[in-house]
């Protein structure tokens, strides 16, 4: 991954006024002069030929900005924004400079943002993008302007990091089916528990997004073990509370008999819990709701006793992974190809341990949840902990459930490390390598 020499004719001509005052709306400068803006890009330029001139190319672009960024479908959600809380505590770790970006529920927006990133020689950035067909255009921007970028959640069937070239570093997400199996599989039995048997419904996400689908397949599963459980409606809520309050409503409306929902994520899961109570049913007594992603509120919405369950992912651990990730390889670490997709094994958690969940990940007195300067390879060579359980993704693993495109084959990368045994060396060694347990104490949790 060596970015590309520096070329003093691809700057923009800061003679002109209006491409002064275009550069300066795009790139957050509020507050400063244009005076002040052009001695900055100055500097800049000064810095990338002196680099350029010494035979270092690399050394100014590569650390640009020296930032990163999380660009969010949305921050209005509680799990956008414990990321971000993630991404801006190891960028701090780092000595990295860090923006959250709001993407406002459009991908056309996210990529304008990515494409500023560019633009400010940022380090680069990482996705939970709305659309992940957009993943396609971010990667040929990241090729043509050498940012780095990495995708949690939705991208496009069967495409791989490999599609487009060495910029887009890893696509990372939990393992969703399995997790989200363990998740409604607890809804169930506590409906099983308290009635015998028993109606139930579901939240979905965002139709055709792959951690809907994956969830779905999960919740489809822990189905199967209970055959004196039926589901017998579903509606949307998007991923947010307030659509989810709305569709719990509909439901209650629609399905007398309701016993239990399982919901999408805990945002979607607090919806819900609104809404029965809104309609006097006494969520965890004579109703059972599950979530996911393991949030602040939906954690303590189980040691409250008024959830059932949820995925303990941890956004933080989301945010400080994939910053520390694309820290390291803007500083030249270069990943395997089994690396470039991989999975992480989410906690499943209820009443039975919540109690450490919270104490390590919610109400912490200050005492933060990760090693976040131990996630870097570049600075930890020997002893980097991946701090939770985390291996490659098969590609057939990550789209089983979709149709695969006639006359796709693996990427060659692919197909080479599996035939060699690459994916079976990278299991091994981030297993050996994971001294922080996912499920334990925090690493900095006093004797």
């Amino acid at each position: 991954m060596v970015r590309k020499g520096f070329n003093p004719r691809h700057l923009p001509d800061f003679t002109q006024k209006k491409i002064i005052d275009r550069h300066m709306e795009r790139l957050d400068t509020s507050g400063v002069s244009r005076r002040d803006f052009l001695s900055l890009a100055s500097a800049g330029v000064a810095a990338s030929a002196a680099a350029a001139a010494l035979g270092m190319p690399n050394v100014a672009v590569a650390s640009g900005s020296n930032k990163v960024a999380y660009l969010a479908w949305s921050a209005s959600t509680e799990y956008n924004q414990l990321v971000s809380l993630g991404a801006e505590k190891a960028a701090s770790a780092l000595g990295l400079n860090y923006s959250f970006f709001d993407g406002q529920i459009d991908s056309g927006r996210q990529l304008s943002q990515f494409e500023q990133l560019g633009t400010e020689q940022a380090i680069g950035g990482f996705f939970n993008i709305l659309d992940g067909s957009a993943l396609r255009r971010a990667g040929q921007f990241a090729e043509d302007n050498q940012t780095f970028f990495a995708a949690i959640w939705d991208s496009v069937p069967w495409f791989t990091p490999f599609d487009v070239g060495d910029y887009f570093t890893v696509y990372l997400n939990p393992h969703e089916d399995e997790a989200h199996r363990g998740v409604a599989r607890a809804v169930y039995q506590a409906v099983t528990d308290k009635f015998g048997e028993g109606e139930v419904a579901a939240l979905t996400g965002t139709p055709g997004n792959w951690c809907e689908i994956s969830r779905n397949a999960g919740r489809n599963l822990a189905l199967e073990e209970f055959p004196n459980i039926r589901q017998t409606d579903e509606l949307p809520g998007k991923w947010l509370r307030e659509e989810s309050l709305r569709a719990t409503e509909d439901l209650l409306t629609r399905n007398g008999n309701l016993r239990g929902i399982v919901a999408q994520n805990d945002d979607e899961a607090q919806g819900a819990l609104t809404a029965l109570r809104n309609a006097g049913l006494r969520p965890g007594e004579d109703f059972f709701v599950g979530g996911a992603d393991g949030t602040s509120l939906g954690a303590k919405a189980i040691q409250e006793g008024l959830q059932t369950s949820t995925s303990g992912n941890s956004p933080v651990f989301t945010g400080a992974f994939l910053t520390s990730w694309l820290y390291d390889v803007a500083n030249g670490w270069k990943p395997r190809a089994a690396e470039r997709q991989l999975f992480w094994k989410p906690t499943v958690v209820t009443k039975d341990n919540v109690d450490a969940y919270v104490e390590r990940y919610v109400d912490n007195n200050g005492v933060d949840p990760f090693d976040f300067r131990k996630f870097s390879r570049v600075l930890n060579p020997d002893d980097w902990d991946p701090q939770a359980y985390v291996y490659p993704a098969e590609t057939e693993e990550i789209w089983k459930g979709y149709q695969r495109p006639e006359g796709w084959t693996l990427p060659a990368a692919l197909a080479e490390a599996k035939a060699h045994g690459e994916f079976d060396a990278v299991r091994e060694d981030y297993a050996a390598r994971n001294k922080i347990k996912f499920d334990g104490p925090s690493p900095n949790k006093p004797a």
